[in-house]
């Protein structure tokens, strides 16, 4: 019997040839996503409240000498002590200088100071606890050993001594908040440093015959700075109040250059002259504020349970 040739449209055809073919999604990137937008920034609000806060602090860093309304060094005896007013709107103090433009330009001293502080302890911390908790052995107990030793001591009065015994000066302040600081953050990396070099990459790492530097610096260390991270966003508030505590001691910068502790010192005995003291402490209330949204706002950002 012949066979008869299957015709196009036969069912047995149009069954096996006929393939589903998935619905067309709309383009996703062509439109901004408002919403999630909207989500991400409800989720880390307090991340961007501390970063509007510090750029704003950043704006008078920089534009100082456009922001301020009069020379913070200039002196007026005859308007001494003068209340806030519309020519001077954080009043005067006991020389006649306009304490807005001091509390401006003291913005270059303390700001900058705390930052470069947290800067060095970071790193010089990070590394020696890196060093102590990855070899270990003599050279790591040497280096906590000095770190509990320094800690033993409250940390304002070991830098109030070591900023006596070495001079007032604004390089001495920020060696001596250094000297005080750096322990907690190499304590923080040895046990970060502890828990990651038992990991099976970084055993992998040592089968394949890489040497225990690279091993540090290429697997370890990038794995531990999101704590430390956090904390130097922390810290920076504190340490602007350490740096500001030696100041308002004259451990720190010397006058007539305007810095926030020295201002504080020289409106704490003036007591009915409120403002002379207040509005420094409140640019230093406000930038803690800000550094601690931002550390808040970096733990949950990089806390891995919060992404997911």
């Amino acid at each position: 019997m012949d066979e008869q040739p299957l015709s196009p449209l036969s069912p047995a055809i149009s069954v096996s040839t006929t393939v589903a073919l998935p619905r067309q999604q709309p383009n996703a990137t062509s439109r901004v996503d408002v919403r999630g937008i909207f989500k991400h920034l409800r989720r880390h609000l307090p991340l961007w409240v501390g970063l509007v806060i510090l750029g704003f602090f950043l704006a008078l860093v920089v534009a100082a000498p456009l922001i301020a309304t009069h020379d913070p060094l200039e002196q007026d005896l005859l308007n001494r002590l003068k209340a806030p007013s519309a020519q001077h709107w954080f009043g005067t103090d006991e020389l006649g200088r306009d304490v807005f433009s001091r509390v401006v330009y003291g913005t270059r001293v303390s700001l900058p100071s705390a930052v470069v502080v947290v800067i060095l302890v970071t790193v010089i911390g990070s590394l020696l606890g890196a060093v102590a908790g990855f070899y270990g052995g003599l050279i790591g107990g040497v280096i906590m050993r000095l770190a509990d030793l320094t800690l033993a001591f409250p940390g304002i009065v070991l830098a109030l001594a070591i900023a006596s015994l070495i001079g007032p000066s604004l390089q001495n302040m920020l060696l001596a908040a250094c000297f005080v600081l750096w322990p907690e953050y190499a304590r923080l990396m040895r046990s970060q440093v502890l828990v990651i070099r038992s990991q099976e990459y970084v055993t992998a790492a040592r089968s394949y015959g890489m040497p225990e530097r690279q091993i540090l610096f290429k697997h370890v260390l990038p794995n531990a700075w999101t704590p430390l991270l956090i904390k130097a966003a922390l810290d920076v508030g504190g340490i602007l109040l350490l740096v500001s505590a030696l100041s308002f001691f004259g451990l720190g910068i010397r006058p007539p250059t305007p810095e926030w502790g020295a201002m504080i010192s020289e409106g704490q005995a003036k007591f009915f002259n409120w403002w002379i003291a207040t509005f420094p402490g409140l640019a230093i209330f406000f930038v803690m504020l800000g550094f601690n949204l931002v550390s808040e706002g970096l733990r949950d950002w990089l806390d891995p349970r919060e992404r997911q």
